[in-house]
């Protein structure tokens, strides 16, 4: 039988997605800063280009880090309230029975 998840309880799942909803705030200020920076330095290094040029890397940028913060925020949330934990490895069972 598979063990439950800690994630099923109504009380841990809300503390755990408050927490990851907190760490996407957070990352989404950082991307903010980092594509500003980013657009300012290379208006200053390259000068006067087609406004595409700054759009495309602004998307490119933001879209890259929000992407991978939230998949590495799935991982901590995963990780830091067992979840990962409470699964059936059934490979397992039967090389530990060998």
């Amino acid at each position: 039988m598979t063990p439950k998840s800690p994630l099923e309880d109504p009380e841990k799942a809300a503390f755990a997605w408050a927490r990851y909803r907190r760490l996407m705030r957070f990352m989404l200020m950082i991307t903010v800063g980092v594509v500003g920076i980013a657009v300012a330095l290379l208006y200053l290094r390259e000068g006067v280009e087609s406004v595409h040029f700054y759009i495309a890397v602004a998307l490119g940028i933001g879209l890259s880090m929000l992407l991978t913060s939230a998949l590495m925020g799935l991982v901590f949330l995963s990780n830091g309230t067992g979840h990962d934990a409470s699964i059936d490895d059934r490979i397992e069972d039967e090389r530990r029975r060998d």
